[in-house]
């Protein structure tokens, strides 16, 4: 079996420098990982793309649904443009339509800003009726890859669904499964699956939280930063794979 390709997500220096230092081969790069990810700031972005390893950023302007105004749309057009500015490897975008359906629409303005930059399709495919549609319109829209959870909460619950959109794409396209993966189920939903790719923060809780930072809610106190040693046993674990 080839190399399976090992994607991190990050929302700080210190999380980022522990991805890498893990073995992570990629890292989405965001803000906020507490609500899915935000847009990270251009000072972020300078930073990682600094760094050896590719980075993609989290192209999401605020928290909520993936139902975007028009001036969110510019907005995430700017960002975008910073993201090709700073370096950056690639971006994660995708709108949804109020049904839940992919907005092809805004999904395809959102590509053609980012025009030769790679692009992933971020998890507002789960929120569709069925997913699996995703994967051609993915395809026609120019993207390299669909992260995806198969429409659960977690992937190992939607690794049917996971499995069928692997099928699907073949190898016009990669299938990123992510959401809840560890170092304990990560192998079998690779064997289920078939995927070439797995995402997470991987993260531990906060070793040391000060209670007056909680007080003045400038943290909580289930907060949680990238760890190394996860990131590693996730490593070591896929390797492991025949």
């Amino acid at each position: 079996m080839p190399r399976i390709l090992l994607e991190v997500c990050v929302d700080s220096p210190a999380g980022f420098n522990a991805a890498v230092e893990g073995g992570a081969d990629r890292i989405e790069l965001c803000s906020s990982l507490s609500v899915g990810g935000l847009t990270p700031s251009p000072g972020f972005m300078a930073f990682a793309a600094k760094a050896a390893r590719p980075s993609r950023a989290m192209i999401r302007p605020r928290v909520g649904s993936y139902v975007f105004s028009e001036g969110e749309i510019d907005v995430m057009r700017q960002d975008i443009d910073a993201a090709r500015a700073a370096g950056l490897a690639g971006v994660v975008i995708g709108a949804n339509l109020a049904s839940g359906q992919l907005d092809e629409k805004a999904t395809a303005r959102l590509a053609q800003q980012a025009a030769g930059l790679e692009l992933t399709l971020h998890r507002s495919v789960d929120l569709m009726p069925d997913p699996l549609d995703a994967v051609d319109i993915a395809i026609g829209l120019g993207f390299r890859t669909i992260l995806t959870s198969g429409g659960e909460l977690k992937a190992p619950d939607g690794a049917e669904t996971v499995a069928a959109m692997v099928a699907r794409a073949g190898n016009r396209l990669e299938i990123l499964g992510g959401s809840g993966l560890n170092p304990g189920n990560v192998v079998s939903f690779v064997k289920k699956t078939n995927v070439k790719a797995v995402h997470g923060s991987f993260s531990a809780p906060w070793p040391q939280i000060d209670q007056k930072l909680v007080r003045f809610g400038f943290i909580g106190n289930d907060a949680r930063e990238t760890s190394r040693d996860t990131v590693r046993q996730v490593r070591a674990a896929i390797d492991s794979l025949p």
